[in-house]
């Protein structure tokens, strides 16, 4: 028996569809940001980590054959700046190929729209954030030993603070890349840790046989 089709229990009332699609559009399109803002976030909490550890290893290196502030804060300092630098100039270059690479399909596509110009990538901007955040890292160590003439006092509130920094960096990563918080943050401390030691343990030794 065929169905009576101008029968109203049949008919899909057109603003119900148009709603529909509507906010299956939003959804994607909030999918998308999100996405995008989720990405940067944790490359910003990468490069902050990458800071706070090759800082924070580098002044406790200095400070296993060095007991005066002055060597370990200069140290911290130079690591900073060497360490951003080092950061920028290396994303510029890497989002500058990207870039160079996305243009050049562009143009064999031959179509060039302003989402495509949108979302294309931007060098500087990305060698700034990468510098910015690897310099906030850098800058809990420093600020942690920065007033602290003490050499003991000092080396054991630089390991306190960075294990705290190192806690809410890990817990963050696990937050936007939805996995174990205790997980990955015992990884990033434990990680943090073998570096400082380690750092501290081979600077000691070597220090110690005076080469």
């Amino acid at each position: 028996m065929a169905a009576n089709l101008n029968n109203p229990k049949f008919t899909v009332p057109v603003n119900d569809v148009e709603q529909q699609t509507t906010l299956q559009l939003e959804h994607k399109d909030d999918d998308f940001d999100y996405s995008k803002r989720s990405q940067w976030l944790r490359a910003a909490v990468l490069g902050a980590t990458d800071g706070l550890v090759s800082t924070a290893s580098l002044m406790m290196g200095v400070g296993a054959v060095k007991h005066d502030i002055k060597a370990m804060i200069l140290t911290g300092f130079a690591g900073l700046v060497a360490g951003a630098c080092s950061m920028a100039i290396g994303e510029f270059v890497s989002v500058y190929s990207q870039l160079d690479i996305e243009l050049a399909q562009i143009k064999r596509d031959n179509e060039v729209d302003h989402e495509d110009k949108e979302s294309l990538p931007n060098p500087l901007q990305a060698a700034a954030a990468s510098a910015l955040a690897f310099s906030l890292g850098a800058m809990v160590p420093l600020l942690a030993a920065a007033f602290i003439r003490d050499y003991n006092v000092r080396l054991g509130l630089v390991v306190a603070a960075v294990s705290v920094a190192l806690a809410l960096f890990g817990w963050l990563g696990a937050v936007l890349g939805k996995a174990s918080v205790v997980r990955s943050s015992a990884r990033v401390l434990i990680g943090g840790w073998l570096a400082m030691a380690i750092t501290f343990g081979l600077t000691k030794l070597i220090g110690s046989h005076g080469l």
